[in-house]
């Protein structure tokens, strides 16, 4: 293969690869809409009191001490502890999520937990973390967006983006992570080959594979789910759908291989200023 052959064929890769975690996001806040109601009715929130200004800073702080967590424990050589753990947080997720889908049947959610917890431990490969990844996203993005009204779902994604911009560009301790956790295999990452011969339980290089983090298609998705629940399907949802997937093209415009960005700075302000638009739209 010639040198034009070859940058043809990385083009078509970029593209692919482009277009497919942008539909992991948008696919995860899809799911996120659809369990918005069957959550309610179950009652499955995280804070009693969706409008009360703390949420955002309980979530924030419940965020540092389980990520500070994660890096003690690393550091004294604890990942089989770190993989239980997470493994565990996974599976309550699957369950929460396979409950509100075939309550009032007992059995069906318990079965479908353990076989998606089976699958997980036994055969990791990235195809299996993905459709995992994206039915705990679309579940966790529920959860919250349901338990948090406007305000406070604002003051949460701003927090966050400047957070992860500290943590990848400043301290650089989310990189060391996300190199660590991916040694894990488990679904707290969506990772897309650049060939198909790559596999994760084969131990391909990280070169190999494009990852983005769970947590950029969940939090700006919290923000569709509160204005789902606030407005309905009105403009400032459909606002902060478009304006998530706006910030994730300036992301990818940035992102180049081999090299870490903060994702929350691009994908949150685009889902903030998406649905400011929306709602200025709906209120004129």
């Amino acid at each position: 293969m010639n040198d034009e052959e070859e940058e043809r064929e990385e083009k078509r890769a970029s593209i692919a690869l482009f277009v497919g975690m942008g539909s992991f996001i948008l696919i995860t806040q899809i799911i996120a809409l659809l369990l918005a109601a069957p959550f309610d009715l179950a009652g499955m929130t995280a804070f009693e009191n969706p409008d009360d200004p703390l949420n955002p800073i309980i979530f924030f702080i419940f965020i540092i001490a389980f990520t500070a967590f994660i890096l003690v424990v690393f550091r004294f050589g604890g990942q089989r502890l770190i993989y239980f753990v997470m493994l565990a947080a996974v599976t309550i997720t699957i369950y929460y999520v396979m409950y509100a889908l075939f309550h009032p049947n007992v059995y069906l959610p318990v079965v479908s937990t353990l076989a998606f917890a089976l699958l997980l431990f036994k055969y990791p490969e990235w195809y299996v973390l993905d459709a995992t990844g994206l039915i705990i996203g679309g579940g966790a993005a529920a959860i919250f967006g349901i338990s948090l009204g406007i305000l406070p779902v604002l003051l949460l994604l701003i927090i966050l983006a400047v957070y992860d911009a500290i943590a990848v560009y400043k301290t650089k301790h989310m990189v060391s992570l996300a190199e660590s956790v991916i040694e894990l295999r488990l679904p707290i990452l969506f990772v897309l080959p650049r060939n198909w011969s790559f596999s994760l339980m084969k131990g391909d290089e990280m070169e190999d594979g494009f990852f983005m983090g769970l947590g950029d298609a969940i939090i700006p998705s919290v923000l569709v789910v509160s204005s789902f629940v606030t407005y309905e399907l009105a403009t400032p949802t459909l606002g902060a759908v478009i304006g998530t997937l706006a910030g994730y093209a300036v992301l990818s415009t940035i992102a180049g291989r081999g090299k870490p960005h903060a994702g929350l700075p691009f994908l949150n302000s685009g889902a903030i200023l998406g649905f400011a638009i929306g709602y200025m739209a709906m209120v004129v």
